[in-house]
């Protein structure tokens, strides 16, 4: 028996009452009149950005624009046409140390929370965080109101990138830029990934 099921063995057999477990499905999740404005607010209240894309537009000019200094830019979308280097030609993930601009695709949002969630489309999930910024493609109608029903799509595997989620095992919710005010209450963002996300939000 390992030290850990020894210790959860003692807490069992010193139980002195039982609860069952409450009933959720009786609370109400929230929602908003309009998901995608609260998208965008929430989004910019975490830090990030959110652009809407008029159908037409080309997005290699548009992150040009936003970025205009980024040398490294990484990317595997095949509409992303001023990619430097792919996350999938990488020997290591290292490799990807000195990206400028990652530019990622997002399956959906929520607009509780500004979560987006990303499943691993790529070899070297590393794109998703050592790039200085990240860029986070997103259909503009898929988004949910909240994590509830982030969740329930999660669970149908059509709605969650089943192929590349069981392809790579791997999938992340990403809201905002990296930030931690841990030390000294100072708000240092890019502390563990990305230092500006910006989500350009598509007509698709």
């Amino acid at each position: 028996m390992s030290s850990k099921e020894d210790i959860l063995k003692k807490y069992r057999a010193n139980v002195r009452e039982k609860y069952d477990m409450p009933d959720l499905s009786d609370i109400a999740a929230i929602h908003y009149p309009n998901p995608l404005l609260q998208f965008i607010s929430m989004t910019r209240a975490v830090g990030g950005n959110a652009i809407e894309v008029d159908r037409g537009h080309d997005v290699n000019t548009l992150i040009r624009e936003l970025y205009p200094d980024a040398k490294e830019i990484a990317s595997n979308l095949p509409e992303i046409t001023i990619a430097t280097r792919n996350p999938d030609d990488m020997g290591r993930a290292r490799d990807l140390n000195g990206t400028d601009v990652g530019i990622i695709r997002g399956q959906f949002g929520v607009a509780e929370n500004a979560c987006v969630w990303i499943p691993q489309t790529m070899k070297e999930k590393a794109v998703m965080f050592i790039s200085e910024n990240l860029v986070i493609l997103l259909d503009k109608k898929q988004i949910v109101h909240n994590m509830h029903e982030a969740y329930a799509r999660l669970a149908k595997r059509e709605d969650c990138g089943a192929d590349t989620f069981d392809a790579y095992g791997y999938g992340t919710f990403i809201s905002g830029p990296s930030k931690t005010a841990d030390i000294a209450q100072v708000l240092v963002m890019g502390a563990q990934a990305a230092r500006s996300v910006t989500v350009l939000l598509l007509e698709e």
